[in-house]
């Protein structure tokens, strides 16, 4: 008898985790439950004269792309922003004081937000495609609670990049005209890539928690998970990153 009691005492303890950890995930990583349509907002923005712009955009649980319009359209902006049936249209702010733009796109927020473990990177349940004209200096701010962010900024003015997200990808390619770039990129769970143009002088703090720094070797790895370019100390423009992931890898490489 005193085994068999034992037994199911060892079993109920074990299944309470597991139960737990299943509420705690949901059934499916997105955000989005079986069934919830997606809809579809396009977003245009006229150029106007503008030559400085700052970018604020939250896509929620959702992905985000970033990268330049190619087919000479004279607007500041294009592009699509999906969004759940249940969730309600982006919110979006825009204002225009002489020739600067200060524009902010915000998902709008689900019935029920699920939590997320810090490992559980995942696909987000919405896509964000966002087009920019590559004659405007940009600053952007970028973020998902956990989808992936992609920033393709080569071939564009950009004054400051800071992306993040609790636990999808990011990728980042920096373009090869800058002056004096601050550049963060971060995520809880997912991959950091960030990708330097060869010719330019770059310093570079990689920090992981669970995953490791993988850096192109023209790098000089100096201490406290920082490399830097040779000559950057004296070199007249140059970018200061920050890469760091709490349990994927971060990768910076030159093209």
């Amino acid at each position: 008898m005193k085994s068999n009691i034992v037994g199911r005492h060892w079993r109920v303890r074990v299944a309470i985790p597991i139960l737990l950890l299943s509420v705690a995930i949901g059934p499916g990583c997105g955000g989005s439950s079986p069934g919830e349509g997606v809809l579809t907002e396009h977003l245009s923005e006229p150029l106007n004269g503008v030559a400085r712009a700052k970018l604020n955009i939250d896509a929620g649980d959702g992905n985000l792309t970033i990268d330049r319009l190619t087919g000479g359209e004279p607007v500041l902006i294009a592009g699509t922003l999906d969004y759940l049936e249940k969730q309600g249209q982006p919110a979006r702010t825009f204002v225009l004081f002489s020739d600067q733009a200060d524009l902010e796109l915000k998902a709008g927020q689900t019935e029920q937000r699920r939590t997320r473990l810090p490992w559980a990177a995942c696909n987000g349940a919405t896509e964000w495609l966002i087009h920019l004209n590559p004659s405007v200096a940009v600053e952007i701010t970028a973020h998902s609670d956990g989808g992936n962010l992609d920033l393709d900024l080569g071939g564009m003015s950009v004054t400051g990049v800071a992306a993040d997200t609790g636990g999808g990808n990011v990728d980042v390619v920096l373009p090869d005209a800058v002056e004096d770039l601050q550049v963060t990129a971060k995520t809880g769970a997912g991959n950091v890539t960030v990708s330097i143009p060869s010719g330019v002088a770059a310093r570079i703090r990689a920090t992981t928690g669970l995953g490791k720094a993988i850096v192109d070797p023209r790098f000089v790895q100096m201490e406290n998970g920082t490399y830097q370019s040779p000559g950057f100390d004296s070199a007249a423009h140059t970018i200061e990153i920050t890469a760091d992931s709490g349990a994927g890898n971060v990768i910076v490489n030159t093209y």
